[in-house]
C-alpha cells in the first residue's frame, strides 16, 4: 500500500505511519513474528528511500492493545487512545519510532544483548 502512494507522499512531503508489533523483535513462531520483523525492516528501508524527499516514515510498535482483535483479554493491554496520542506526538516531533508501552520498550532495548537472553533454554 505504501508503494502505491509513494509518489503522492513525495509530492506532498507527507508522512507514513506503519503500525508494527513488539513481536517484530520477539519470535513466537508460525511466521507471525517473521511478518512483523519484515515490516520493521521495510519501514526502515522506506524511511531511507523517502527521507530525501521530505517524507517522514514513522514506525509505531506496541504490545497487546484493547481492540476487537483482543476481546476479553485479561492481560495488561494498551488503551487505544493512549497509543494514538503517542503516535501523534512522535509524528509531530519527527520521531523515527514510537514504542507505545513498557513491554515494547523493554524488548526493543534488549536487542543489543545476546539472543539467548530472550528465550529460555
Amino acid at each position: 500500500m505504501a508503494r502505491a502512494f509513494a509518489g503522492q507522499l513525495r509530492e506532498r512531503k507527507g508522512a507514513l505511519i506503519n503500525i508494527g508489533s513488539v513481536l517484530s523483535w520477539y519470535a513466537v513462531g508460525q511466521g507471525y513474528s517473521t511478518s512483523k520483523a519484515a515490516l520493521w525492516s521495510a519501514t526502515n528501508a522506506m524511511r531511507l528511500e523517502l527521507a530525501p524527499f521530505g517524507v517522514q516514515v514513522l514506525g509505531a510498535y506496541l504490545a497487546q492493545t484493547d481492540t476487537a482483535m483482543n476481546p476479553g483479554n485479561s492481560a495488561d493491554v494498551n488503551d487505544p487512545a493512549d497509543v494514538v496520542r503517542d503516535i501523534l506526538a512522535g509524528l509531530l516531533q519527527g520521531a523515527d519510532e514510537v514504542l507505545a508501552d513498557a513491554l515494547t520498550r523493554q524488548v526493543r532495548a534488549a536487542l543489543a544483548g545476546p539472543v539467548t537472553a530472550h528465550y529460555a533454554s
